[in-house]
């Protein structure tokens, strides 16, 4: 089978969690225990990927998909180790496990390698060696023991919280799992300022899907009724505290929700709407829906969860900056309390090539006076 064909195999499906435990544990490990036997290792499934985020399909086949690790070895372990280790892996993997193949092309100008079956070996596997250090500075731009402030959490891209935090660690001697809780979700005080700042970004666009309506602008009131939903989405993941990825798997991730439920239909019905009567009407039952969860949540005192006017003009709205001040208030770190509502870096940056740099995240802690 040639390797463009993977994404439509006959073989029968296993979700990349699963089929990468059982290759670590039934061909990888063995060749550990001959060769390297008590080498401390962590051996994992994290970092980029829908395998990671556990939301792939049979379409994932077709490249960076398959048995693979990320193994994880120790700080000081040398390039001899890893250059016999690597030999090992080649040598005495097989070269399909489960129908897979295990050898994967060269990294085209991307990065990227398909799985490419091969009568025999050696096998060059997909395969990641590192150390923690090594991955945390890739992922993160920081060391695993790094004391983070404020401005670190701020400007994190959410998605590789999410790829660090999600997976499955198979194995681990080195602390890979201590890293993971720590990194589990925002600090209690930078949440409430990011949620503040999701309440915030509601509330400056709340009354413009009728103002635009109201001067003819039927498209652009379409178009900031779908900022809305996104908003609202995003809010959502906030209060249930809960990364959420980048746009490819943010419905998916979304429909995971608790509150996905009850916010689905409402989003649905905005986007469909053909005027604005029914979307306005959809969006503030979402809006109401939000507001009855953070009360529920008890961060500040009770607020009128109910859609009411805009000043004097026909459109309803939640009035939402009512609770991005009322979660200010809660705010205990006077560095968060005095600093302005900008938001984290996910909630005013979409571009890739700033989401997927640690280094660009360090030069946005200016905007904070960090």
């Amino acid at each position: 089978m040639s390797s463009e064909n993977w994404a439509v195999s006959p073989l029968p499906f296993l979700p990349g969690q699963e089929l990468c435990q059982q290759y670590y544990q039934q061909a990888v490990l063995p060749i550990l225990q001959r060769g390297f036997p008590g080498l401390p290792h962590t051996a994992a499934l994290v970092g980029y990927g829908s395998d990671v985020l556990g939301y792939d399909t049979p379409l994932s086949r077709d490249h960076m998909w398959g048995p693979r690790l990320v193994l994880f070895l120790p700080e000081d372990a040398s390039e001899s180790l890893r250059a016999r280790l690597i030999a090992a892996l080649g040598r005495e993997l097989p070269t399909q496990f489960y129908g897979y193949p295990t050898h994967f092309s060269d990294p085209d100008g991307e990065g990227v390698r398909i799985p490419t079956p091969i009568e025999s070996g050696p096998v060059d596997p997909l395969i990641a060696l590192t150390t923690l250090s090594a991955f945390t500075q890739q992922e993160l731009g920081i060391t695993p023991q790094q004391a983070l402030t404020p401005a670190d959490w701020l400007t994190f891209a959410e998605q590789r919280l999410l790829g660090v935090t999600a997976g499955r660690v198979y194995h681990d001697d080195l602390g890979l799992e201590a890293l993971r809780s720590r990194l589990a979700y925002y600090p209690d005080p930078v949440w409430r300022y990011l949620l503040a700042c999701q309440w915030m970004r509601l509330s400056q666009e709340e009354p413009f899907v009728g103002r635009t309506h109201s001067a003819g602008d039927e498209l652009g009131s379409r178009l900031i009724t779908a900022r809305l939903c996104q908003d609202v989405m995003r809010l959502a993941f906030l209060l249930e505290r809960r990364y959420a990825p980048y746009s490819k798997w943010f419905g998916t991730a979304f429909q995971r929700l608790d509150l996905a439920a009850q916010l689905s239909p409402y989003l649905q019905g905005a986007l469909e709407a053909p005027d604005f009567p029914r979307r306005e009407a959809q969006l503030c039952g979402a809006y109401e829906t939000l507001a009855r969860a953070h009360n529920d949540l008890g961060l500040t005192p009770a607020l009128e969860p109910s859609c009411s006017l805009f000043h004097q003009r026909p459109f309803r709205v939640l009035h939402a900056e009512r609770f991005a001040a009322a979660l200010q208030e809660t705010l205990r770190d006077p560095w968060l309390r005095a600093l302005p509502l900008y938001g984290g870096l996910n909630q005013y940056c979409t571009t890739t090539d700033i989401l997927e740099s640690p280094a660009a995240w360090r030069r946005l802690q200016g905007l904070y006076g960090g």
